[in-house]
């Protein structure tokens, strides 16, 4: 979804509403968060937006002209209802033959990265944005729209009593950011013990964790190597994207298996969204050979773990082979990224990236993993066999 600023202003205490402003530079609204301008999403109000799939060529490296990020946009476009609200949405999924879908906020990738220093005005930024959410789109909509609130679980009693308030209001998922949080003691993993109070009541709820990318927690590290102009996802350089890749959700999937939450709680359900599928093989490799070295120090198999509780959503533009080979089939889940620049112009254009699949395969991979993994009723509950052919 793309958020109206409301979405962060409606309902935050007054007391915060002069830590989150937008504010003018010129022409251009940017935000700012604790009296610091972020420019990492360029356009924090949404209401001119880049097509759906205008960056197809970066991202299926097409991109034969050398052209940058900001040059492949061309011509923004004005946010479209569907964008913004439930009903709409649902007329496009009809046009576009989409059943369900799972629907990601937008301006929750900068919260807890730009107010870090503040976590109760992290908490703060949260509940107000799922108050906007739940407001403006509901958690479930017609049993067709499954929007993800979010859960910061830098403070953890705040993080309980927000999880416990968005499954009260309907929530089937929930967002984390992949990375570590800050919390009154400081940077730590979200993994370790002292939060196991949390995941508690996510395995009780039986409600499934989505870790989605955001706004990337090592940004401070590569800053080292090559200090930013901006930090505008769009201007980055090659060696920001060639360093940062994917690394924050192959950290924090380790950090949830080494720190043994995921055998703790070995009913949770976490999925990866938007993080792409190549760091599968490198962690599977370090895994293996970690656990050759020193198998005392892990409860369980960590191969075994990872395939138990984790879900993998692959970019259009990667390998479903990726996660079939390493995690399994059933553990492959189809994403489009619908209406970002990043994703497709529509999601059935996925079919000209995916790899053959036969009629069982396509149907896990394009509906039923994703319905069993948010658990709701699966279209084809042929389990492994093949649907037979419905006469002509």
């Amino acid at each position: 979804m793309y958020e109206t600023p409301e979405a962060l202003t409606r309902y935050l205490p007054e007391r915060y509403h002069r830590s989150v402003q937008f504010v003018q530079v010129g022409k251009r609204t940017r935000i700012a968060i604790l009296g610091k301008i972020t420019e990492f999403i360029p356009n924090p109000t949404f209401e001119r937006v880049a097509a759906p799939g205008a960056h197809e060529k970066f991202y299926s490296g097409q991109n034969k002209e050398g052209k940058s990020l900001r040059e492949l946009t061309g011509e923004p476009i004005e946010a479209l209802p569907a964008f913004r609200g439930p009903e709409p949405r649902i007329a496009v999924m009809d046009e576009q033959g989409v059943d369900e879908a799972l629907v990601y906020p937008t301006l929750a990738n900068l919260v807890e990265h730009s107010a870090a220093e503040d976590p109760e005005l992290v908490v703060a930024m949260i509940h107000a944005l799922n108050r906007w959410m739940l407001e403006t789109w509901g958690y479930t909509y017609q049993n067709r729209l499954y929007m993800t609130p979010v859960i910061s679980a830098a403070l953890v009693d705040d993080a309980r009593r927000e999880l416990e308030y968005v499954i009260e209001n309907g929530a089937r998922a929930v967002l984390m950011k992949p990375a570590p949080v800050k919390g009154f003691k400081g940077w730590r993993s979200p993994a370790l013990p002292e939060f196991d109070p949390f995941w508690s009541d996510v395995q009780q709820a039986g409600i499934p964790v989505v870790f989605h990318a955001s706004q990337p927690p090592l940004d401070g590290y590569v800053s080292r190597w090559e200090p930013p102009e901006t930090n505008n996802f769009m201007e980055m350089s090659a060696f920001r994207w060639l360093v940062l890749g994917h690394r924050e959700i192959s950290d924090m999937l380790a950090s949830m298996i080494c720190h043994g939450t995921l055998t703790r709680f070995p009913n949770l359900r976490i999925g990866s969204v938007e993080n792409g599928s190549a760091w599968i093989k490198p962690l599977f490799d370090d895994f293996e050979a970690t656990y050759a070295k020193m198998p005392q120090a892990f409860p369980e198999h960590p191969l075994e773990v990872f395939r138990r509780n984790i879900w993998v959503s692959p970019f259009w533009e990667g390998s479903v082979a990726d996660v079939v080979e390493t995690v399994g089939w059933d553990r492959v889940l189809f994403g489009s990224d619908y209406p970002h620049p990043e994703g497709l112009t529509e999601p059935r254009g996925y079919y000209k990236y995916a790899e053959g699949m036969d009629e069982k395969r396509t149907r896990d991979f394009m509906g039923d993993n994703a319905r069993r993994f948010i658990g709701i009723p699966v279209r084809n509950p042929a389990g492994d066999v093949a649907p037979e052919a419905v006469p002509a």
